[in-house]
């Protein structure tokens, strides 16, 4: 584990370093005002938007500017983007009525909508699909071939309430008669699927599980760290993670906001935007689509394992 923590720290993945305990993390915690593209009266209403740390702080506000951007000009709002370090603590801002839009996991979309008061907003549709896949993924040089194989190795979540990063690989070794602390040596928290990627390719640690549509996006943008891995399995399809929107916020402003995004392929702007994040279009999602997640959650519950509204200790 010592070693792990010490390379994770040279790297800067860190916010702070301890081997006090199994779990590190990852501290992407970012507020700042994104500039709308036109000019917005400052008596305006802001629009509060938060983007959940799935891709690195810079990745995400690298690609989700011109987004809300477009957003911000559209809706002749400015628009204020929230970036938190799990999605527990973006869901509490739900609650507490600070965000009004927000890009979340699937995994928190199911296990924080109720409280949230979430609803669906729009979808991506990407390569003409609306699901995606949990990636077990391993360093393209190491021996192993199964799951099985990691057993008292070093591992990689995301965050805690992740449902490619997390939920998906505790099933798979509940399915084996363990829990992650048994069947694992040391795990560690990264909350950025791209980090996890990464710790897996430089060898920081021994496997991970991770977003298929971030593993893809990163190996088509740049496969430098992509082809240092290998994924050893691909987890059933999933509903995409969604856009959700606070139920205290105006119908019209609802309205608005999902004919936004679901005209956006339809403008060169626009366009030039989903290209730039490897998104076909935006469409309306169906709750449906979130039940296998759903099914999930009531096993890992089912067996014991506590998700909702719990974050490992951090030290």
């Amino acid at each position: 584990m010592r070693r792990v923590l010490s390379l994770l720290c040279l790297l800067g993945f860190l916010g702070g370093c301890s081997d006090d305990n199994k779990s590190v993390f990852v501290d992407f915690s970012v507020r700042s005002i994104v500039p709308a593209v036109q000019a917005v009266p400052e008596s305006s209403h802001k629009l509060s938007v938060a983007v959940a740390a799935m891709v690195s702080p810079k990745e995400s506000l690298r690609h989700y500017r011109q987004l809300l951007n477009y957003v911000s000009r559209h809706m002749a709002r400015n628009v204020l983007l929230v970036q938190k370090k799990t999605y527990a603590q973006l869901s509490r801002l739900f609650e507490q009525g600070e965000v009004d839009l927000a890009f979340v996991c699937t995994g928190s979309y199911v296990l924080h909508r109720n409280r949230t008061q979430w609803e669906l907003l729009a979808a991506p549709q990407i390569m003409g699909r609306t699901t995606y896949h949990s990636y077990l993924i391993v360093h393209k040089d190491a021996p192993f071939e199964t799951l099985d194989d990691l057993h008292h190795k070093t591992f990689a979540f995301t965050d805690p309430h992740s449902n490619t990063g997390r939920l998906v690989p505790t099933a798979w070794v509940i399915e084996k008669g363990f829990i992650p602390e048994e069947f694992f040596s040391e795990i560690i928290y990264t909350y950025s699927h791209d980090n996890s990627i990464l710790a897996v390719a430089k060898g920081l640690v021994d496997g991970a599980a991770v977003d298929s549509l971030v593993w893809e996006y990163e190996h088509a943008r740049d496969p430098v760290w992509t082809s240092k891995t290998k994924i050893l399995r691909r987890s059933e399809p999933y509903g995409i993670p969604p856009v959700v929107v606070s139920r205290e916020l105006p119908f019209e402003d609802k309205e608005k906001l999902r004919d936004i995004f679901l005209a956006m392929h339809q403008d060169a702007e626009g366009r030039s935007i989903l290209e730039a994040l490897r998104i076909d279009r935006f469409v309306v999602p169906d709750v449906t689509w979130y039940q296998s997640t759903e099914m999930l959650v009531r096993f890992l519950q089912d067996n014991g394992i506590r998700i909702d509204g719990q974050e490992p200790a951090q030290h």
